[in-house]
């Protein structure tokens, strides 16, 4: 019972701890002159992925590299799915051209990058999979592509909305940044020994875990921001927030899982990493169908049924 009280307490502290963090370092970037852009694309945007980096990188680290590795793919299957379904059932998002035929592309291709990488067995006949440090810097190396093109966008002819970073004291933002580090070292903690002892109870691995209870309550702050966007009818914004968080789960977040703690990936994963593959391919497509560039009531219904039937066939099938 303990184990799952602190597995519950786990998603709390990781979700508050990485929003204290991220006030407290924006705050304390404030005090040194930093433009609200420049914090906005760095501190914020990595800080939203900080539950993901955690619990991977403490599962990683622990010898439990499937459910790290079911966590971040997990994270962009609902995303996709489970989010932008969300979204677009509570208004239709209408999307930006650069996101159309530039974000959405890199991040098909990040998909197809992680594929490739995590199929040693199938393509060199190795004798484990394994997203190794040589990998995870590759992966490090298209996210700082990816960064370069974000901060080209800002500063040429279409502007990337920031919200303005809140002043505080330098002791209280200071506090935050220790409060939030805290809180997102014990949340990953419970988050992954409450998922094992889980996955132990019920008779599922830990990949299984990560890839449906874990992913889903890590990809909870962006489910609130896209959702909130899309009932303020902000839709750039709620489709921009997970096409990027897809983006920085696999070339920032596994990439530095990779680097710390090389992640072992299991034979099988490879139906879930092209189901990712296939979401974000799915997304691209329903761009082009009926009017452009608007994902409609009707595409985010199918999206939420097909995340429940895969959820339902990863418990129970």
């Amino acid at each position: 019972m303990l184990n799952y009280l602190l597995f519950i307490l786990g998603f709390i502290f990781l979700i508050k701890g990485a929003d204290y963090l991220v006030e407290g370092a924006a705050s304390i970037a404030k005090k040194f002159k930093i433009s609200n852009l420049i914090i906005g694309l760095t501190v914020v945007s990595l800080g939203t992925s900080m539950p993901e980096l955690i619990v991977s990188t403490f599962s990683a680290m622990q010898g439990s590299s499937d459910l790290a590795m079911g966590n971040i793919v997990g994270s962009n299957i609902s995303n996709i799915f489970l989010i932008l379904g969300v979204s677009a059932i509570i208004y239709p998002l209408t999307v930006k051209n650069n996101t159309v035929w530039s974000e959405l592309p890199l991040s098909i291709l990040a998909s197809i990058v992680l594929i490739i990488l995590a199929n040693d067995i199938w393509l060199d006949g190795a004798n484990v999979a394994l997203i190794s440090r040589s990998d995870g810097l590759i992966l490090l190396s298209l996210f700082s592509v990816f960064m370069a093109y974000i901060i080209h966008l800002s500063f040429n002819d279409k502007p990337i909305e920031v919200e303005e970073i809140k002043k505080m004291p330098i002791w209280k933002a200071i506090l935050m940044f220790v409060i939030g580090s805290i809180g997102l070292a014990l949340g990953g903690q419970w988050i992954v020994n409450g998922a094992s002892a889980i996955a132990g109870n019920f008779g599922l691995s830990e990949g299984v875990i990560g890839l449906t209870i874990v992913a889903i309550g890590t990809s909870l702050p962006e489910l609130a921001a896209s959702a909130v966007a899309a009932y303020k009818k902000h839709s750039d914004i709620a489709i921009g927030n997970v096409v990027g968080s897809n983006i920085f789960n696999i070339c920032w977040v596994l990439g530095l899982t990779a680097v710390i703690q090389p992640v072992g990936v299991i034979e099988g994963r490879n139906f879930d990493l092209f189901i990712m593959l296939a979401a974000a391919i799915l997304l691209f497509v329903f761009m082009h169908i009926g009017k452009k560039q608007i994902l409609h009531k009707w595409e985010g219904i199918f999206f939420l049924i097909f995340f429940f039937i895969y959820i339902f066939s990863r418990l129970f099938l």
